[in-house]
């Protein structure tokens, strides 16, 4: 899994899950329609209109797949919605100094990389994105490197199952489907041994 973007900005620390995708939408078990819904309070005036101004309504937005945030993102409830409407608008990776601990594992579980870079590193990413806005980052899942236009090469840690299932391009149940003849093989040999013992 390797790609790159330009990248969106919302730079707010302690974005929480209602903020991403308020509590309303959560009574749907589809993904289908929810990047409509990504941050839809900021995103939208009372009467349903956009608003022009916010970034997820440009369309420099809608064609990155890379979303910069500030600190702590992903606080509050644990709603797998959250990536879910991330991953619909269209990003594959959410760059941050920090994320809350269940929506990082949700988001892993739905192919979205939770980014992890230093304050300094998300400062010198911040002061090119002021000078260029329109650069583009290179993240590589399976070297595990991060870079930007002009910018150094950053190590980032991932997971090892998670890394897997990303290059792979499956979730866990895939990931167990991967593995369908052995366990089917497993299984008749351990109705042969129960039939063995009951005879």
């Amino acid at each position: 899994m390797k790609f790159e973007s330009t990248v969106t900005q919302i730079q707010a620390d302690n974005i929480d899950t209602d903020q991403i995708i308020p509590a309303r939408f959560l009574k749907t078990i589809s993904k289908d329609g929810l990047g409509d819904q990504l941050f839809f309070d900021w995103r939208y005036n009372a009467d349903g209109s956009p608003k022009p101004e916010f970034i997820l309504n440009t369309d420099k937005a809608k064609a990155s797949k890379v979303l910069f945030a500030g600190d702590n993102f992903g606080c509050g409830s644990s709603r797998e919605h959250a990536p879910w409407a991330l991953t619909q608008y269209g990003f594959q990776a959410v760059i941050s100094t920090s994320f809350a601990d269940i929506f990082k594992q949700n988001s892993l579980k739905n192919r979205l990389l939770p980014l992890v870079v230093s304050r300094d590193v998300h400062q010198q990413l911040r002061d090119a994105l002021a000078a260029n806005p329109d650069l583009t980052v290179s993240v590589d899942v399976e070297t595990q490197i991060f870079t930007w236009t002009g910018g150094p090469a950053v190590a980032f840690a991932i997971d090892p199952f998670a890394k897997h299932c990303l290059l792979a391009g499956v979730d866990e149940i895939g990931y167990v489907l991967q593995h369908e003849p052995q366990i089917a093989a497993y299984e008749a040999q351990r109705i042969g041994t129960l039939n063995t013992l009951a005879s």
